[in-house]
């Protein structure tokens, strides 16, 4: 009988976010007005000087094979704007460059997690960094970001799930879902949790250039003692409206990296040639663009934030980063999973179930402010109209 599939594989689900995408596809082609709140990308068009910038690469004959971690330019690039945003000194030759943020995770778990292995993941979260390690035969360990504490990281409840079998630690800060920015006293103290119980530590900093007045963002990478255990992961896809376009990065110590630069190399080779001409022109250009999407994203925000809190049996925490809420929906009677079937055929409007980010995501929906302001009024008001018909 042929075999139909790895038993590593049977655990592993499809993507709960795309399930909800496939049906609201499904009800659009049906002729129904579907206003998605659901999907996690921006809704602006890449900037103009960059899409040029890949059409100029592939005229003068950029369309040949790179080095694996990326053309050197690109890499240079990255290390400056590392140096300047986290305050982290890194080489050229410790950069990778990867189709996308997604890879990134595969490429920083796969390479350094074994079978038996824990690794602490946050809940709620991406639910990649849970996949991944099951892939891989290791254990993906829950700590709970709270919406008492407006997701901040409980230090002390951390320290208790390490066992002799904790390697390593993800952080995603901003978070998706909640949109939560780890403040410094967390991270300073996570920081030396992760040095005291010799931790690597995954950063998944892609939302990092989306944060809103008042809030600061500080990559664990610039504590004591952190570099040199540190897989800082980022990308294009946010900050830059590039979500198709496939390009992340990789930051970390040479001897990580040359460990990592075997698992991306047999399993890409190398990212786009032509895309990392582009990356390259995204970050020596001017920067206004990413400006004024913040700017944008934070009227948004303000927005959505008043008109979710005035909706029946809603509770919601202010993000102070990336561009989600994450309220929290037992006063409605419903789960999160519930809520989202309802609203979908009662309001017309799409988001995303908690759950789909983890266990911690039960009463919880995640909803994404990343469409125009016009559409987000008419979800609002959409929402609010059934909610009261409850």
């Amino acid at each position: 009988m042929v075999k139909k599939q790895a038993h590593k594989m049977e655990n592993v689900p499809f993507s709960s976010i795309r399930k909800v995408f496939a049906e609201v596809d499904k009800l659009k082609a049906q002729g129904k007005d579907i206003i998605s709140l659901g999907i996690g990308e921006p809704d602006f068009h890449t900037p103009r000087h960059i899409t040029e910038a890949l059409a100029e690469a592939a005229r003068r004959g950029e369309t040949h094979y790179t080095p694996n971690k990326g053309i050197a330019q690109l890499r240079e690039a990255i290390v400056a704007k590392i140096r300047k945003d986290a305050g982290v000194e890194y080489d050229s030759e410790e950069i990778i460059c990867t189709v996308g943020g997604t890879e990134g995770v595969y490429v920083a778990l796969t390479s350094f997690l074994d079978p038996g292995d824990e690794v602490l993941v946050p809940d709620p979260a991406w639910l990649n960094y849970v996949h991944v390690p099951t892939m891989n035969g290791a254990t993906a360990v829950s700590y709970q970001l709270r919406d008492e504490s407006n997701f901040q990281i409980d230090v002390d409840a951390m320290r208790k799930l390490i066992t002799e079998h904790t390697t390593m630690l993800v952080l995603i800060d901003p978070s998706n879902p909640t949109g939560g920015v780890q403040s410094y006293e967390t991270l300073e103290r996570v920081a030396q949790l992760a040095v005291e119980h010799d931790l690597l530590v995954v950063t998944d900093e892609m939302y990092e250039q989306l944060i809103f007045s008042g809030a600061k963002h500080t990559s664990i990478a610039s504590f004591p003692g952190m570099r040199e255990r540190t897989i800082m992961l980022n990308g294009f896809s946010k900050s830059y409206a590039m979500t198709g376009w496939r390009l992340g990065y990789i930051a970390a110590p040479l001897e990580l990296i040359q460990v990592m630069t075997r698992t991306h190399m047999y399993t890409v080779t190398h990212t786009a040639s032509m895309v990392q001409w582009a990356g390259l022109v995204a970050l020596q250009g001017s920067q206004d663009c990413v400006c004024d999407m913040v700017a944008e994203f934070e009227r948004r925000r303000n927005f959505m934030l008043e008109a979710v809190r005035n909706m029946k049996g809603f509770k919601c925490n202010k993000p102070d980063g990336a561009f989600y809420l994450f309220p929290e929906v037992s006063g409605t009677g419903m789960t999160g999973e519930e809520l989202t079937k309802f609203l979908l055929t009662e309001a017309g409007v799409a988001v995303v179930p908690g759950t789909a980010f983890g266990a911690y995501g039960k009463y919880h929906i995640r909803i994404s402010f990343a469409t125009s302001f016009e559409r987000l009024e008419k979800a609002a008001e959409r929402m609010k109209s059934a909610l009261n018909k409850l």
